[in-house]
């Protein structure tokens, strides 16, 4: 499963740097990292009770919850570095099927055309987890599957760090 999500971490990277979304250079921030295990943990029952039928939100809406935590990073760690779990306060605002409106609403302050850019942005990364998960082959409810599905989910994780950090004005260069 490492090839897997190393392989669809590059995929997703160079998109993005297609867009000019991430730099070429993706960012280090070991807080926000930090939060996986635990946003992973809360969201997991929600994520895959949608996967079945709605695989590209299911996916997605990790990536607004990765973007979500790097403008908690920014705005007040202080306050935020101390909640083990930031998915289920997000998810409690406006419930699980409008999570991202309120994450480009509220959180990241996208409205209009903005936040019309970063959900088709989000909605194709998501498009090609999906199809990267699918094209494995592997049979639903196994083991593999779960794995797949949660090495999507980090992948989707990592680059809504990126791209919130990108878009606040941190940039990763070479020393």
């Amino acid at each position: 499963m490492d090839n897997f999500a190393n392989t669809m971490l590059d995929d997703l990277h160079r998109y993005l740097v297609s867009r000019d979304a991430v730099d070429e250079r993706l960012p280090e921030c070991p807080d926000v990292e930090a939060k996986w295990p635990a946003v992973a943990e809360a969201y997991l029952p929600d994520g895959i009770r949608e996967f079945a039928d709605y695989p590209v939100a299911s996916l997605g809406w990790m990536m607004f919850i990765g973007m979500a935590i790097a403008k908690y990073w920014d705005a007040d760690w202080e306050k935020y570095g101390t909640v083990d779990d930031l998915y289920t306060p997000l998810r409690d605002k406006r419930g699980f099927d409008n999570l991202d409106e309120y994450i480009m609403d509220e959180v990241l302050d996208l409205h209009g055309d903005a936040a019309e850019s970063m959900q088709n942005m989000v909605g194709d990364c998501a498009e090609r987890t999906k199809r990267a998960i699918f094209a494995l082959d592997i049979e639903p409810g196994t083991v593999d599957a779960f794995k797949a599905y949660v090495a999507g989910l980090q992948c989707m994780f990592q680059m809504g760090m990126a791209v919130q950090l990108k878009a606040m004005g941190y940039h990763m260069t070479k020393l």
